[in-house]
């Protein structure tokens, strides 16, 4: 995921100068700021391009979008209980129940025929094979023939739903979602793998449950099933979507282990159909292993029902302002193992819209999201931080660009306050379209998730992509969504009320001095989105829920004045320093890389001062280094004599700008030329920080850094 991330930015700022966006209906001058002609440009250009700006937007109109809920006041106080809260779409008494938008889908198995229904038949699932490809579609129909021939073609083979468990390790691709929903088709119940887990991961995992049949997509990873085999017993049948060499069948079954390929299955069942097994909604609809930074991973058990009415609760929160549509285009990118963009496939399916999956070409993405033109745009912060950071290194290289950008940004952000969310502005048409065709042109929905975002990067995103730009808070527990934030709403900083689906609370945490009734504590949620339990690990169950039925996230949270939640970091991540102050260093490191240009990783250290480990924006110093007398080389950058007090004094002085006290401004800083990445094994595939291993590859150089300053 770090890899598609960091190649998906070189693709957006190779093509960050190319102009070739239609400015023919703009006056000369404007045409020439579209184009990058800015030589001939003079100050009264500007001054007068200012003056066209502001009559554009005054002669304008675009109504302002009337919110939800109350935007003072956007959750239920439950039981007087102001650290207990619940989403004011819920109903009274209870507010654990919700008008559904599809309360006909009781299952995931529902979700495809729902989708059929109201898309009438129309395109559903779309893949590419290279570049310069249009997507090839197929059908709901097609999708749900498959869908029976898959489930089908494993009962040919002798696998019933009494094997209870089907793993799927592969890439996000058709493929994965027939597998996925010809489970649930037969009552059999989805295990996803991903390439981080390690060998070791992929062990525990198939023998905890047991796994008879596996899915995969290339033969390397069959070759991992291979080599495990005699240490994983109960495997009997890999089905593979891609070729595979006839010896590696033949290595296959000196070791007991039955290949079929995917589409051979696919034959198989459809020349003996049997009838479906449709799911109950209190059956499993998947056992979702958690990427967890220490020890073996934990399958959490969340079922139909479960899953569903997260889902619906989203609609429902989400129904006003934003509905989707059965022209609405989904790419599949994050990776599907995980809840987040699961749960985003099944809004889409559910609502009768479409899919398509990026090419598993890390080169081509951008291509794939300028061909796919997706309308619907959900990821990661790390990603949209990057966005950010390589839009503003392009500007601040041109005084012309970086005056603008801020008219530009002060105008919108204006708009943004007002509820006023369109991108058919002046700013849109001269510079805020070049980032929005860099992902198709077409968005009208963003949803970040995953960790939180910085205010200044959110209020960046919603005036740049000109749509609803919202932040979500949830857990592979609670299914993937607790709560979100408010179409219409300006303000930043929170992850918005509750969901409808689910209540939440603050709860004491007194080793910490945090307590519920200072309006700080450990969230909690409850309702029935929650996991049933982890498998096979009752006491990891018995941690993480209480008697009462509250999921403890082990996120330390507060409720802000107007009824949002906000996310200050995780138990585990607070330390306490040597005079006795607790340190939250993810809102501390947020602060640092959505402020510092030239920070791309920052870690802070859990020590009794705060240490930093400083990875530097390879992007940034390509364009400034130059200019400045620094070395581009970022391993050179890292040993200049001069790097390590440029980057601290500037740390500090967006620090102190942020309001950051004292005790938690970094006292020292080491530079790292290496990135942060899922594949050095420095970050969870969802791209957080894995402090125990960031901790451990950096200990030694933090205690030496320690006794440069004495301490």
């Amino acid at each position: 995921m770090e890899e598609e991330v960091n190649l998906f930015l070189h693709s957006f700022l190779i093509s960050s100068s190319d102009n070739s966006e239609s400015a023919e209906s703009l006056p000369g001058y404007l045409q020439q700021l579209v184009s990058g002609n800015y030589a001939t440009l003079g100050v009264g250009a500007l001054t007068l391009a200012g003056v066209a700006a502001t009559y554009y937007l005054q002669s304008t109109s675009t109504k302002p979008i009337e919110p939800v809920v109350d935007l003072n006041n956007q959750s239920v106080i439950i039981d007087g209980k102001p650290e207990h809260r619940a989403s004011w779409l819920a109903n009274a008494p209870d507010y654990l129940t919700f008008d559904r938008m599809w309360p006909d889908v009781h299952t995931i198995y529902d979700v495809l025929e729902q989708g059929r229904k109201l898309s009438k038949n129309g395109p559903c699932l779309g893949t590419r094979s290279g570049p310069n490809r249009e997507y090839q579609w197929i059908s709901y129909q097609e999708v749900i023939n498959r869908v029976h021939a898959f489930g089908s073609g494993l009962i040919n083979r002798g696998f019933a739903p009494s094997n209870k468990f089907v793993g799927i390790y592969a890439s996000n691709r058709a493929e994965w979602t027939i597998s996925d929903f010809g489970c649930q088709a037969y009552s059999l119940c989805p295990v996803p793998l991903y390439d981080t887990l390690g060998v070791d991961g992929c062990k525990y995992i198939l023998n905890e449950c047991e796994m008879s049949v596996m899915v995969v997509d290339t033969e390397e990873k069959l070759q991992i099933l291979i080599d495990l085999k005699p240490e994983v017993p109960f495997l009997k049948l890999v089905v593979v979507i891609e070729q595979f060499k006839a010896e590696t069948r033949n290595a296959a079954s000196k070791r007991g282990l039955e290949l079929i390929q995917f589409y051979e299955l696919l034959d198989l069942g459809k020349k003996n159909l049997k009838k479906p097994i449709p799911p109950k909604p209190s059956d499993l609809f998947s056992v979702v292993y958690t990427s967890g930074t220490t020890g073996n991973p934990k399958g959490a058990m969340l079922t139909h029902h479960s899953f569903v009415i997260m889902v619906d609760g989203i609609l429902t929160h989400l129904m006003k302002h934003f509905t989707y549509r059965t022209d609405d285009v989904h790419m599949s990118y994050l990776p599907l193992a995980h809840v987040f963009d699961r749960a985003a496939c099944v809004l889409v399916l559910m609502s009768g819209a479409q899919i398509g999956y990026y090419s598993r070409d890390l080169t081509a993405l951008l291509d794939d999201f300028a061909t796919l033109r997706p309308t619907i745009f959900p990821s990661v912060p790390r990603l949209f931080n990057r966005i950010y950071d390589s839009v503003m290194a392009d500007v601040g290289q041109s005084k012309v660009k970086s005056t603008l950008l801020r008219w530009a940004m002060e105008s919108k952000s204006r708009e943004v306050n007002r509820r006023i969310i369109r991108r058919d502005s002046f700013w849109d048409k001269l510079l805020m379209k070049k980032i929005q065709n860099k992902i198709g042109g077409r968005v009208r929905l963003v949803i970040s998730g995953s960790a939180p975002l910085s205010p200044e990067v959110m209020q960046f995103l919603r005036c740049a992509f000109g749509c609803p730009v919202l932040e979500g808070y949830g857990q592979t527990e609670a299914g993937a969504a607790i709560t979100l934030t408010v179409c219409g709403d300006p303000g930043v900083g929170s992850v918005g009320p509750p969901l409808p689906s689910c209540h939440v609370k603050l709860t004491d945490i007194p080793e910490m001095n945090y307590y519920a009734k200072d309006n700080i504590g450990e969230v909690c949620a409850k309702g029935e989105i929650i996991l049933q339990g982890y498998y096979k690990q009752p006491d990891k169950t018995k941690e993480a829920i209480d008697k009462d039925g509250w999921l403890h996230t082990g996120d330390v949270g507060t409720w802000l004045p107007n009824g949002t939640l906000k996310i200050v970091d995780r138990i585990k991540h607070i330390f306490k320093l040597s005079q006795g102050e607790y340190i939250a260093p993810e809102k501390i490191e947020n602060v640092l890389q959505s402020q510092s240009f030239y920070l791309l990783n920052a870690l802070l250290m859990e020590t009794s001062h705060i240490m930093a480990v400083v990875v530097p924006d390879v992007i940034y110093l390509n364009k400034w280094a130059p200019n400045n007398g620094f070395p581009t080389d970022i391993k050179e950058f890292c040993q200049h004599k001069d790097a390590h007090d440029l980057i601290i004094n500037d740390m500090l002085k967006y620090g102190q700008a942020a309001g950051l006290r004292g005790f938690e401004q970094v006292k020292d800083i080491l530079l790292e030329p290496s990135l942060f990445s899922v594949d050095s094994g420095l970050l969870t595939p969802t791209l957080k920080n894995k402090r125990p291993q960031l901790r451990a590859a950096f200990k030694e150089k933090i205690q030496a850094l320690y006794a440069k300053c004495g301490l």
